[in-house]
């Protein structure tokens, strides 16, 4: 009997290229349904600020991925600048069906081979991998631009913060660090129900922070 579980992600996160290329770890019987969201969109609904945009935690980030790749054995190159729009390659990949094979040029695209996505040329590069002839009439289109929208509004509503994040029913697993748990839980369902698992998911707050 298989399983359904929701992929979302952004192509702006190195995070998510990295755990894309770690989809094959999943069970068989667990059917992936892969949706691009805007990382900025659900940043600015709960407040929050990206890695990028802390300047230490940036460098730190930057140099935590190539580290991270070397060890994983993944080919990594960072972008000429980030962060950058994502929105032409979300909308890319909406458009096309958002297939595992899609999803995988444009993240190649991105963080394998240090590809541009902002600038008209590199921008033109990635589709002609893709074979789309005329990109603007593509990703212009408003039933694109409004899936997209609605797809990041319902991932919001769901309760999803980060990129990359797996929900199974209920459950969210936000980051590439979480995949181990992810498996874990995959295996062995009852793994979120112990008492103490419990006890964190009820546990209050004693203080909070002046906004």
């Amino acid at each position: 009997m298989s399983r359904k579980a929701d992929w979302y992600f952004d192509f702006i996160s190195p995070f998510a290229y990295f755990q894309f290329k770690h989809l094959h770890r999943l069970p068989d019987n667990i059917d992936i349904h892969m949706q691009p969201v805007l990382l900025a969109g659900l940043l600015q609904h709960w407040g929050q600020k990206g890695p990028a945009e802390i300047p230490a935690k940036r460098i730190q980030t930057y140099q935590h991925c190539q580290w991270l790749a070397k060890r994983l054995g993944l080919p990594f190159r960072a972008p000429p600048a980030h962060p950058f729009n994502p929105l032409s390659a979300l909308r890319l990949s909406m458009a096309l069906g958002n297939s595992r094979e899609v999803i995988g040029t444009i993240f190649d695209h991105i963080w394998r081979d240090g590809g541009d996505t902002q600038s008209e040329g590199g921008f033109a590069k990635l589709c002609r991998k893709l074979g789309v002839d005329n990109p603007a009439a593509l990703i212009g289109d408003p039933a694109v631009k409004n899936a997209l929208r609605q797809g990041t509004q319902a991932a919001i509503q769901r309760g999803v913060y980060g990129v990359p994040t797996f929900a199974i029913g209920t459950q969210l697993f936000w980051g590439f660090d979480l995949t181990d748990m992810l498996l874990d839980y995959l295996a062995h369902p009852d793994l979120l129900k112990t008492p103490e698992m419990q006890r964190l998911a009820d546990l209050p707050s004693a203080a909070s922070r002046r906004t």
